[in-house]
């Protein structure tokens, strides 16, 4: 197969969805997962027996979770227009509203077509990113505590919570649970179904999952209300890899291996949140360092410095591991790179091409001569 290219293992998906499995059975919690992170749906059939359907950040998701997912169909944006609301209306359960103005503008025209929701912001997070923490200063997203008056749940359904992201403690989890329920308390009550959004990285090694469980049931069970977590990184996590190809090694202080991909186009958070990706073939006991470059002309895209126990050739397959969540969704076509394919390696050991793109697809990506 011709690098670059995603594959993802069904077996490794297949066992962080029995870990979701399990996490439903123990809590009476609904799992929708998070379209944002994840839209490959060429894998959507094994992960529909498992979680009850899909939530969105914007109007394309919604109608591709309704159309390739099913279950149930949730619909949340930071800012939506009336075209917006009207649009996902004809796909959606739930739609969510950010503020308390986007609820009174477009509040009428769900009535009779879905359940409504609200976004509300504790103010308090866990989040390794100041760039990725709901809870930041002057944060846009949800409204404020001091902003809420207890009429304007008399007319909700539900509320959304989203405070976290790759939130690895149980513990972590469970003390913001607790300040929400002593400070919004009175709010829920009154309501049918609470998301706790996503960023619950339940299916890291060794996470309490038991201790998770237990909570959220008592969550539920208290303000009588329907919980949901909204999963993307824990159900897609160490499934993927990026295959690339060493197609050069120059040196100017150290080794730099270039390979037929780049973070720029191919791997956008590796850039924008300065995390280094991880070489499979990568050993710490290495006596061989290099930097691992992309083609592209970006100065300072690299993927990482890794070490390898025998020195890189040119021509050498290296694989970037734990390449789904916020990798493929964020694909583009920056110096007309060729794009990844998209294969998936079946439990029974068969290679499926879920996807590969072609001249065309970059072509038309940013003009077409349509025909009136």
């Amino acid at each position: 197969m011709k690098t670059p290219y995603f594959m993802i293992d069904e077996q490794k998906l297949i066992n962080n969805l029995e870990q979701a499995k399990k996490l439903k059975q123990l809590s009476g919690v609904k799992l929708v997962l998070a379209l944002k992170c994840f839209s490959t749906w060429g894998v959507f059939d094994v992960m529909k027996p498992y979680l009850d359907g899909t939530t969105s950040s914007g109007p394309f998701e919604v109608r591709l979770g309704a159309e390739k997912f099913g279950g149930e169909t949730h619909a949340y944006s930071v800012g939506y227009s009336q075209e917006d609301v009207e649009e996902v209306l004809q796909y959606c359960n739930k739609i969510i509203f950010n503020s308390v103005s986007q609820l009174q503008a477009n509040r009428h025209l769900a009535d009779g077509k879905a359940s409504v929701g609200l976004r509300l912001n504790p103010g308090i997070s866990c989040a390794g990113q100041d760039l990725a923490d709901p809870a930041r200063q002057y944060s846009r997203l949800g409204v404020q505590e001091n902003l809420l008056i207890d009429e304007l749940f008399d007319d909700l359904d539900g509320a959304m919570f989203h405070m976290n992201c790759e939130n690895k403690s149980a513990d972590a989890f469970i003390a913001l649970l607790d300040s929400i329920s002593e400070r919004f308390g009175r709010y829920l009550e009154k309501l049918d179904w609470v998301s706790l959004g996503g960023g619950v990285f339940f299916t890291w090694p060794d996470y309490e999952l038991e201790k998770l469980a237990a909570a959220l049931k008592i969550f539920a069970e208290r303000f009588d209300v329907q919980l949901y977590l909204e999963p993307g990184e824990a159900i897609i996590t160490q499934t993927t890899d990026l295959a690339v190809t060493v197609v050069d090694i120059v040196e100017n202080g150290i080794k730099t291996a270039i390979v037929d991909s780049a973070t720029e186009a191919h791997r956008l958070d590796t850039l924008i949140y300065n995390e280094p990706a991880t070489i499979s073939e990568a050993s710490e006991k290495g006596n061989h360092q290099y930097v691992i470059g992309s083609c592209s002309c970006l100065a300072g895209d690299q993927f990482c410095v890794a070490n390898f126990e025998q020195p890189l050739a040119i021509g050498q397959k290296l694989h970037i591991a734990d390449s789904a969540g916020y990798t493929m969704v964020k694909l583009n076509w920056f110096n007309g790179l060729r794009m990844p394919s998209i294969y998936c390696r079946r439990i029974d050991g068969a290679v499926e091409k879920l996807n590969e793109f072609t001249y065309q697809d970059f072509e038309s990506s940013l003009s077409r001569f349509l025909i009136s």
